[in-house]
């Protein structure tokens, strides 16, 4: 369970994001990725309570409906949730991009950059069409290799460094460490998905909690080690121009062009191993969803030795990379996440009988994350009304689609709680 959560946080969030809360939270990012985590882990105790009590591959799908009941809202989160997969599929493959077109020389060229995310894409999409279970097996190997590799430059990084580079009196105005807390949260959403595994692991009422808080740990220790690393041998304009390949260009003044050609590598390493898992999830989720009614029949049906839902969500995932920079999915994606847990502890509140979980910290999960939405939706209108436009469109289609589906196909959800349920990557890997 802690190797699919540090697993799930190092692909999408060092390599994506470094750069992007950096570009906020300046030389104290480091900071901002500490608060991250202890809003993850607040988080994560709401949400291993839940997974413990209702045990689904659906995770939070299932949760939002113990709480809330079938109705339009609960299936409309549903909705929700796909779509943010959506966008994390579409970060990742534009953190791919990035870094490839900077390997090759080709910096901040759009078109390139887009090629790449793309091409990525459907390569790992044909593999999904043959067959995924060889691919499976190594996405612990590159996680471990990634972090091995993540590690060594964290610790040179951290004895080349420049003390002066981070003193205290160069960090930004309060205020923007607490608007990146959203990016950096993002960074570690990937717990989330530990709760998955609930109905795989014995005791999950007390390894689930555990699961998660030591995942959060380890990813944490490199984050801050990384973000103190990159900044101790930068200057801040520098991490803002290199942000989309931050992690690569900050190798430079330790390892030169070597190091940067070798974080590069573990960057597209790391990037398509975490597409590949997060496509096989997005793709096992519109399975379930259809089956349940919550997504028209045709995504539940067979294609190669996957399903519609891939070429869908392959089609979806492509639209976003074209039209949105990776500070646009980023932010689009933290608030659209950040939206989805605030709504998963407000309806805990309504459950804590069964959950058992303690009233004070489901409350403050609930308050936290938000009140992080709330301050991140007005940062970025002052930043990108674009975000603002695009997060709230995503709440509004949602609800729609959900409206539309029901009012189609007059199919009701089932809860999975009651029906065995597609276990899906985490039973294969």
């Amino acid at each position: 369970a802690v190797g699919i959560g540090v697993g799930s946080m190092i692909g999408a969030g060092i390599f994506a994001l470094m750069g992007q809360a950096g570009a906020i939270a300046g030389k104290a990012v480091y900071i901002s990725f500490i608060l991250g985590a202890l809003v993850a882990a607040i988080s994560g105790y709401s949400i291993a309570k839940l997974g413990a009590k209702f045990p689904a591959a659906g995770g939070i799908v299932e949760y939002v409906v113990q709480s809330f009941g079938v109705n339009i809202f609960t299936g409309g989160i549903s909705i929700m949730l796909y779509i943010s997969k959506l966008i994390a599929l579409a970060l990742l493959s534009k953190a791919f991009g990035s870094y490839a077109a900077a390997l090759m020389d080709m910096k901040n060229d759009t078109l390139y950059v887009n090629i790449f995310s793309v091409t990525i894409l459907f390569l790992l999409g044909l593999i999904h069409y043959f067959g995924i279970k060889k691919v499976v097996k190594f996405e612990n190997a590159s996680t471990l290799i990634t972090v091995i590799i993540l590690l060594v430059f964290a610790v040179v990084g951290l004895l080349y460094m420049n003390p002066e580079l981070m003193a205290p009196n160069l960090y930004p105005a309060g205020n923007k460490i607490l608007f990146s807390i959203a990016i950096t949260f993002f960074a570690f959403q990937g717990f989330s998905i530990i709760a998955h595994t609930a109905e795989n692991i014995p005791n999950s009422g007390k390894t689930l909690p555990k699961a998660i808080f030591i995942s959060i740990a380890i990813t944490l220790v490199i984050y801050t080690s990384l973000a103190v690393a990159v900044f101790g041998n930068l200057e801040v304009n520098e991490v803002i121009n290199a942000r989309d390949y931050a992690l690569a260009e900050a190798a430079k003044p330790v390892f030169g062009m070597l190091g940067f050609t070798i974080i590069s590598i573990a960057a597209l390493f790391s990037t398509s191993s975490s597409i590949n898992a997060v496509l096989y999830s997005a793709v096992n989720v519109t399975y379930q969803m259809a089956i349940n009614g919550e997504l028209p029949g045709f995504f539940a049906k067979p294609l190669g030795k996957s399903r519609e839902g891939l070429l869908i969500s392959l089609i979806l995932t492509v639209a976003l990379i074209l039209f949105l920079n990776l500070l646009q999915i980023a932010a689009v994606g933290s608030i659209t996440v950040l939206f989805i847990h605030a709504t998963t502890h407000l309806g805990h509140l309504r459950v804590l009988k069964a959950t058992k979980a303690s009233g004070f910290m489901v409350t403050t999960a609930f308050v936290v994350t938000l009140t992080l939405t709330v301050l991140f939706l007005i940062y970025s209108s002052q930043k990108s009304f674009t975000i603002l436009i695009l997060s709230l469109s995503i709440f509004a289609l949602s609800m729609f689609i959900e409206f539309l589906i029901r009012a189609i196909t007059s199919r009701k959800v089932k809860k999975e709680s009651k029906k065995k349920v597609d276990k899906g990557f985490f039973n294969t890997a």
